[in-house]
């Protein structure tokens, strides 16, 4: 089960209690106080493990406590330190403090700890007391209590591009052809209930992530659908692939329209990311009609076809991408990238649209 949001009651551990105890030994004339102190608290860390996706370990789990020092011991022994309580969360957790809502850590690298709360400080044994007016104490403190905090965890998915569209245009058939990953596909709407990430790679050695989420429909940014439950997992995306369905009942102008207002309403700075346009569906549009489709849209848009590119897209149909003399000036953000058909089933174009969709990632990572 995919979790993305869980609610915790985290707590360090309490330190131990310090030792009352005298030296009583045959032939040791002037024995004394040697009560050792309390062992310390466990701390509490958070570590970020690339072999974990969800949050669902934490699910009935509402209190995470870290052990406690043991009681000090004759012969001026230390208890024994707790141990500290290391909580694995996968990469784009954010820890946040529910009363303030500050986030206190963004867990984004594998194997990346950081240190949340310390144990509490283990009580002084009686040896620690004694003086020459009192040679006798038969005192010793009591361990510090730990810290307890109330923590949300909320993750939000690390991927290079993430691809946004109506239900049922293809999103996760396009992922399982061009990635490892395998989500569930059918004829149907919002067969995709939880994100999914995806490898794809480039050659032996290059490789790009994307992010396939429930499809958006109108007023998702005010939790119509699935809403942003699922929205917030493209936010730290830095390229955005608007899947627009040459099938559907919908207007072209309406799905792209419709789109990028979602997209801006939820977070203006992921609407001025960087973004292309797949035209899908293309296995099931009559070939008399791909071109006069594709051209209308090019047009509405106010941009013109390309007879030629480094990609190798299918010259029998009309796309668009954007030519890159300079690279340190990046692309114009204002500008779909490329507008290029596309269909999954078939494979027309995929190769051509994953090294496209790779160069721009490779800019946006420079």
């Amino acid at each position: 089960m995919f979790t993305d949001s869980v609610e915790l009651t985290v707590s360090s551990g309490k330190g131990g209690q310090g030792c009352v105890a005298f030296r009583r030994e045959k032939f040791v004339l002037n024995g004394g106080p040697n009560g050792g102190d309390g062992g310390k608290g466990g701390d509490i860390w958070f570590k970020c493990d690339n072999n974990t996706h969800t949050l669902s370990h934490f699910q009935r789990r509402m209190h995470l406590k870290a052990n406690g020092g043991a009681q000090g011991e004759a012969s001026r022994m230390s208890g024994k330190s707790g141990e500290k309580k290391v909580i694995i969360v996968p990469p784009g957790t954010q820890i946040i403090d529910t009363d303030s809502g500050e986030v206190l850590f963004d867990m984004l690298k594998d194997g990346q700890e950081e240190k949340f709360l310390q144990g509490g400080k283990g009580g002084l044994g009686n040896t620690h007391f004694k003086s020459p007016t009192n040679q006798r104490p038969t005192y010793a403190q009591p361990g510090e209590k730990g810290e307890t905090r109330a923590i949300k965890l909320d993750l939000k998915l690390i991927a290079d591009v993430g691809l946004v569209g109506f239900p049922n245009v293809g999103k996760s058939t396009l992922i399982s052809t061009v990635s490892n990953a395998r989500p569930e596909i059918a004829n149907y709407e919002f067969t995709t209930l939880t994100p999914k990430l995806g490898q794809v790679n480039i050659g032996d050695f290059e490789s790009f992530v994307m992010a396939d989420i429930p499809g958006i429909i109108g007023g998702a940014h005010e939790g119509k659908g699935l809403g942003i439950q699922f929205l917030r997992h493209i936010e730290r995306t830095k390229t955005l692939l608007y899947m627009v369905d040459l099938a559907s009942y919908r207007d072209l102008k309406e799905q792209i329209e419709v789109l990028k207002d979602e997209i801006s309403s939820f977070s203006e700075k992921l609407g001025d990311s960087n973004y292309a346009i797949a035209l899908t569906r293309v296995d099931i549009v009559p070939p008399d009609e791909i071109n006069s489709l594709v051209s209308g849209f090019l047009d509405l848009l106010g941009l013109k076809a390309n007879s030629s590119c480094e990609f190798n897209f299918d010259s029998s149909m009309p796309y668009f991408v954007q030519d890159s003399a300079d690279e340190t000036l990046g692309y114009d953000k204002k500008l779909p990238y490329l507008v290029a058909p596309i269909s999954s089933a078939t494979s027309k174009n995929i190769e051509a649209i994953k090294y496209a969709l790779f160069n721009l990632v490779q800019t946006n990572r420079k």
